[in-house]
């Protein structure tokens, strides 16, 4: 026949669309045309397929050969359609045997020598393709990611002639076993019991832990307040496999490697403070995932705070608080995922100390109006992180809990949240915090009278009830008491900052 219809898979952001590659042979002066809404890359895969099915002794048709990549409004990239529009030529000049192409899904470049070489977003294509319950043909070099979809089918491929031995049923490709590795978590290499002293702030990294909590460390340099923020990823619990595939298919069509050993640990995505509003949130004419999606279900550590451009942590407000970002653009928008966990240190002033005497109230509080009220309002935890006092370094052996002891605790605390509500408690919304967060009519009073003192917001109220709910959590305790009412009010460091500069001023 001069007809043949290939199915494989574009790449959407994390959707992965079906694409029907459509090959017709027909009569007349030689030509090779793509039609399709192709992009350049796409656009180049004739030569590439041209080479590699002369290269493999198949030959090459002398018509006029045109492949429609449907549907046509959709647009094409890379090289992953290499493979189908290969297989195609070869069915509708009848070079393979027939088999019933409907089964299966294709998709890899080519080298000229007919190898395959690997794509990019092999998990949400696999996804796709276990979801219509198509076998999957992708490189070996894919393989091993995609069989991490555990309902997936996956045949891998090195070379353009395995095909022809596998449709012949002289030789199978064999499927793609899903790896067990993945089961295993490697141990996070920074242990908090390498931290020296600082046991307010281990008290508050463990709470943010325990409930998904936000988190802004001050204080002067050489504290250990990026030591502490870096060690975050070995006391939250391990990702379950629906939360390290999302993590993973983000990774994947952002050409970023995936350790097998590790995956199931969080991400921690720390980018530099000359970072810009697309690099944090993502952007470019195809849109791409940025440092917040990066970290989806992860921790995003945001050092020098001040030291960013307002502006720039001025767009991380909304997805702090829907847990996702869209990317508009004129010709298409796309949503991705960034349910991240900000920490974030700082200096409490531009010369890095409180009383140096080197910079003034008014410097100072110029220095903290870097940072906008609304973003402040959305750090759950600000908490100070002092020097170390006279003779903690002499007591260096001193028996600190590990990472690993921690962990244990932060999984059992975020296991009676998931059984309770089935969110961690930093996400839940106002109607659960009116279900999950009670009080009694006096500790109710109470916290309203604290936050009118204050001066704080009604998000900022939330906060406290959710830091509080978390805290009785770790106490396994039902209701939430006063003292855990008076332990989340502490944790207002910048609060209580910038009214004393304020009074300062005014003075």
């Amino acid at each position: 026949m001069s007809l043949a219809c290939v199915y494989s898979r574009a790449r959407v952001g994390l959707e992965s669309p079906l694409v029907t590659v459509e090959v017709h042979l027909a009569n007349g002066l030689p030509a090779f045309n793509i039609v399709g809404l192709p992009e350049t890359s796409v656009r180049e895969s004739k030569d590439r397929v041209r080479s590699a099915i002369i290269n493999c002794g198949y030959e090459f048709p002398a018509k006029r050969i045109t492949v429609n990549l449907a549907p046509a409004d959709l647009p094409k990239e890379g090289g992953r359609f290499d493979l189908p529009i290969a297989i195609g030529i070869l069915a509708a000049s009848e070079q393979l045997p027939k088999v019933d192409l409907a089964e299966y899904e294709f998709a890899g470049e080519l080298s000229l020598s007919g190898e395959l070489r690997a794509i990019v977003g092999e998990i949400p294509m696999a996804m796709a393709s276990s979801e219509s319950n198509r076998i999957l043909v992708i490189p070996k070099h894919n393989a091993e990611q995609a069989s991490w979809v555990k309902s997936a089918k996956i045949h891998e491929i090195e070379h353009l002639t395995q095909l022809y031995a596998h449709f012949a049923r002289q030789t199978s490709l064999p499927f793609v076993e899903e790896q067990q590795t993945m089961h295993a978590v490697k141990e996070c290499e920074l242990d908090m019991a390498d931290v020296v002293g600082q046991p307010l702030a281990k008290r508050a990294l463990e709470i943010a832990a325990s409930g998904a909590h936000n988190l802004l460390f001050i204080g002067p340099p050489g504290t250990g307040k990026t030591m502490l923020a870096s060690r975050l990823p070995g006391i939250l619990p391990a990702m379950s496999e629906k939360e390290a595939l999302e993590a993973a298919a983000i990774q994947s069509i952002s050409h970023q490697a995936i350790n097998a050993n590790s995956w199931l640990i969080r991400p921690f995505r720390a980018p530099h403070h000359t970072a810009s509003s697309a690099a944090l949130v993502g952007g470019g004419s195809q849109p791409q995932p940025g440092e917040i999606s990066l970290a989806h279900n992860g921790v995003l550590f945001l050092d020098e705070l001040p030291e960013f451009e307002r502006k720039v942590l001025d767009v991380l407000r909304e997805p702090m608080e829907s847990g996702e970002v869209t990317i508009s653009r004129a010709l298409q928008k796309q949503t991705f995922p960034a349910r991240f966990q900000l920490i974030a240190a700082m200096n409490p002033s531009p010369t890095g100390f409180y009383n140096d005497n080197r910079s003034t109230p008014e410097q100072v509080l110029r220095y903290l109006n870097r940072l906008s009220g609304p973003f402040l309002d959305r750090i759950d935890i600000q908490i100070e992180v002092a020097r170390l006092p006279r003779g903690m370094w002499a007591n260096q052996q001193q028996n600190n809990e590990s990472s690993a002891t921690i962990q244990v605790r932060v999984a059992a605390c975020r296991a009676r949240q998931l059984i309770r509500q089935g969110i961690a408690n930093a996400h839940l919304g106002s109607a659960d915090i009116r279900l999950y967060c009670q009080l009694s009519n006096d500790d109710n009073e109470f916290l309203e009278l604290a936050v009118e003192k204050l001066g704080l917001s009604t998000r900022a109220h939330h906060k406290i009830l959710k830091i509080a709910r978390t805290l009785a959590d770790m106490s396994c305790i039902e209701d939430i008491q006063r003292e855990h009412l008076i332990e989340a009010l502490s944790y207002r460091a910048m609060d209580r900052l910038l009214r004393h500069l304020t009074d300062a001023i005014a003075v």
